[in-house]
C-alpha cells in the first residue's frame, strides 16, 4: 500500500493533543517525553497546552540570571522552565505557545534543520493569515536581523531570525528546535498581545536594550480591547485547520 499527500483528503492524519493547564516545567517535560517516546511509524503531534500562571522559557544552553532580574521574578510569581530545545527567553504569558513533533521517517522531516523551520512555519503563516480578516502580506524572513545588543540574541521575540514570520519587518512568531534520530520537535510561539513595559522592566536585567528590541520588533495579532483567551482558542483552530488540511494523506 503507497500513501501519498493530497489537499483533498478527508481524513485527519495528525495526532492533536492538548495536556491542558499546568505549570512551565511540566509542559516542557511533556515535551521532552513526546520526543523521547516518538514512535517513528506513528502520526506527526500537533501539541497544545496551557500555563498555569505567568510563565517563561529558556533555550536549553542559556543561563536565565545573567538576562534576567531572577529576585523580581520570584516575587511576580513568573515560573521558568528550561525547554528541550535551543533558542532564547519567551515570555509565555501573551502569546499561544505550540508543538509539533515529526518523526524522523515522516515525508516533511528532513535532516536539515532549517528545512524542518520553513515546513512549520510556512504552516504557521497560512494559520496567522487566516486568523488576520484583513489577509496582510505575511513572509518568511529570509536572513536573521541585527541585534541592538548582545542580550538580545538571547530573547526570542527581541529580534527576527531566518524563517521567522515577519509582517514588515517585524516578528509575530518564533521558534526552537531540537533533532534527534527519532525525529525533530518544533516549540513555536505566536505574539496576540504587545509585552507589558512595565513588566518587562521589572523582570529584564537592567542597561541592555532587550526591552527596546522586543517593543520595535514584536508585532502581536490582537489589539489592546481584544480578549487574550479568545484569540488563543481561534488561533488554535486556524494552525489546526491549515495542517489537517494541507498535510493529509490518501491510500
Amino acid at each position: 500500500m503507497s500513501t501519498k499527500f493530497s489537499n483533498s483528503a478527508t481524513e485527519i492524519k495528525w495526532n492533536i493533543l492538548d495536556t491542558g493547564i499546568h505549570s512551565a516545567e511540566e509542559n516542557m517535560l511533556l515535551d521532552a517525553e513526546l520526543l523521547d517516546t516518538l514512535d517513528q511509524h506513528a502520526l506527526p503531534i500537533l501539541h497544545f497546552y496551557d500555563w498555569e500562571g505567568d510563565s517563561a522559557t529558556y533555550g536549553y544552553f542559556i543561563d536565565p540570571s545573567a538576562f534576567l532580574n531572577l529576585e523580581e521574578a520570584d516575587k511576580r510569581g513568573l515560573q521558568l522552565a528550561k525547554r528541550p530545545t535551543g533558542g532564547g527567553i519567551v515570555f509565555h504569558i501573551w502569546d499561544l505557545a505550540f508543538s509539533i513533533l515529526i518523526p524522523s521517517n515522516h515525508d516533511h522531516f528532513s535532516e536539515n534543520t532549517l528545512d524542518n523551520y520553513a515546513f512549520v512555519n510556512n504552516a504557521v503563516l497560512s494559520a496567522t493569515a487566516a486568523f488576520l480578516s484583513d489577509r496582510p502580506k505575511l513572509e518568511l524572513i529570509g536572513e536573521d536581523a541585527k541585534a541592538l545588543d548582545s542580550s538580545c540574541m538571547r530573547f526570542c521575540m527581541a529580534r527576527p531570525t531566518k524563517y521567522d514570520v515577519v509582517l514588515q519587518g517585524k516578528k509575530i512568531a518564533g521558534a526552537a528546535q531540537r533533532k534527534t534520530k527519532k525525529g525533530f520537535l518544533h516549540q513555536g510561539t505566536i505574539a496576540l498581545k504587545m509585552p507589558s513595559e512595565e513588566y518587562l522592566k521589572a523582570v529584564l536585567q537592567s542597561e541592555t536594550k532587550v526591552l527596546e528590541a522586543i517593543q520595535a520588533n514584536t508585532l502581536p495579532l490582537l489589539g489592546p480591547d481584544e480578549d487574550l483567551q479568545e484569540g488563543r482558542m481561534a488561533l488554535r483552530e486556524a494552525l489546526q485547520n491549515q495542517l489537517t488540511r494541507e498535510y493529509q494523506y490518501e491510500t
